[in-house]
């Protein structure tokens, strides 16, 4: 493995990890994805009120999914172009909307409007915020990553439990409750706002004043390394989609478990996919990005090959290990893009973060008429294979060989 020198650059070295900024966006990151993710641990009360067949839960998944992902490179984009500071804060008022409509829906026509509503947040959220993490970075870029997702991480695992809690006791209507939990990230995003158009563009403007307009990189090597990622992003979200929106399903229907209870095992997954982004961060600037995100993505083929023919102990065992192995790719595979086009920090976010969300949408679609059809057991046999992929990862290009070869 490379030392951690070769991931860092030593002229982002000249400001210190703002570590407060990074902590509160975060915090908001959890706030965020626990209010989108409580769409997903509602699907069995939806499924139950409005008799939607597993194919009708995915559509709802890829209207969710597909806003964001469609948006968030135009974001990302936009925002590399001419920043918009307060940006941040205004995203939150299409979580709160989504949430509302959804809480109020009395078909699915509205049920797919409010999911489309809480994407457009995620669409303006991510790519922002992801790069107001590389801003406070000074340098660990990896490390800063991994802290902004694992708020992310955190509150997809709350979120199924907040809808056992209370939505599986007081229905579909409680979801417009959540919608007020907004206006605390709200609050906190208008001072985040404040930090990124006073100190946070000035940091990003003097680690990319030695650089070229073009990207140090030769354009052949940053198109193979897109290409590269995609593909494994590919791999990792259509697997995780078969988990983070059917689990509960196949553990009521193979194991007879309640609904209660299963959530609480996809909290334990959704918890492992948490600590694993951690670990990942961490790891991946102490050696390279690269050997990270090869033992990630295709580290996790055994135990997904291994997972629809175990028991329930077993299966709970492996959804951990395989939460834990999956889930350290992606602050690697995030800051590998950044840097392959440093002059487009907002772009390459959006794109990472909209691929992954357009990606898990339409798996989510697929494996719901697979699963109407074939039985949702089908589905993880199917899935199994995915991260063979990470294969792939083995051609991803040393960036600072390519950087050396350009110059």
């Amino acid at each position: 493995m490379n030392s951690s020198a070769e991931a860092r650059d030593p002229a982002s070295w000249r400001d210190e990890t703002a570590f407060p900024v990074i902590i509160a966006i975060s915090c908001c990151h959890l706030l965020n994805d626990t209010m989108q993710s409580l769409l997903q641990g509602s699907y069995p009360a939806l499924k139950a009120s409005h008799h939607l067949t597993f194919a009708e839960l995915g559509w709802i998944s890829l209207a969710y999914q597909l806003t964001a992902s469609m948006l968030q490179p135009v974001v990302g984009y936009v925002a590399d172009r001419r920043p918009a500071p307060f940006s941040l804060p205004a995203g939150t008022l299409f979580t709160a909307l989504g949430l509302l409509v959804i809480s109020l829906a009395s078909n699915f026509e509205w049920l797919l409007a409010g999911a489309a509503m809480l994407g457009m947040g995620s669409s303006v959220f991510h790519p922002e915020a992801s790069r107001v993490a590389r801003m406070a970075a000074g340098g660990r870029h990896s490390l800063a990553q991994s802290l902004f997702q694992l708020g992310g991480n955190a509150g997809q695992a709350i979120g199924p439990l907040f809808a056992a809690l209370v939505v599986v006791q007081w229905g579909q209507s409680s979801l417009g409750a959540f919608a007020l939990v907004t206006l605390v990230s709200t609050v906190i995003l208008w001072n985040v706002g404040v930090w990124y158009k006073h100190h946070g563009l000035p940091r990003l403007q003097r680690a990319h004043a030695p650089r070229k307009q073009d990207s140090p990189i030769p354009r052949a090597t940053v198109v193979r390394g897109m290409t590269i990622l995609l593909l494994l992003i590919f791999s990792k979200y259509a697997y995780m989609s078969s988990l983070t929106n059917y689990y509960t399903f196949y553990l009521i229907e193979r194991f007879q478990m309640g609904v209660v209870e299963a959530q609480v095992h996809l909290f334990l997954f959704l918890g492992s996919i948490a600590v694993g982004t951690l670990l990942g961060g961490y790891f991946g600037d102490r050696f390279s990005r690269k050997a990270v995100i090869q033992f990630s993505v295709l580290g996790a083929l055994p135990f997904t090959l291994m997972l629809p023919f175990v028991s329930l102990a077993w299966t709970e065992v492996l959804t951990v290990v395989i939460g834990l192995t999956i889930a350290s790719a992606f602050p690697a595979i995030v800051v590998f893009a950044q840097e392959l086009l440093p002059t487009r920090v907002g772009m390459m976010s959006g794109l990472m973060f909209g691929f992954s969300f357009g990606i898990g949408g339409l798996a989510a679609a697929s494996f719901g008429h697979l699963a109407d059809v074939y039985g949702i057991a089908l589905v993880y046999k199917i899935s199994a294979v995915l991260p063979l992929l990470g294969v792939l990862s083995l051609w991803l290009p040393d960036l600072q060989r390519a950087k050396a070869a350009q110059q």
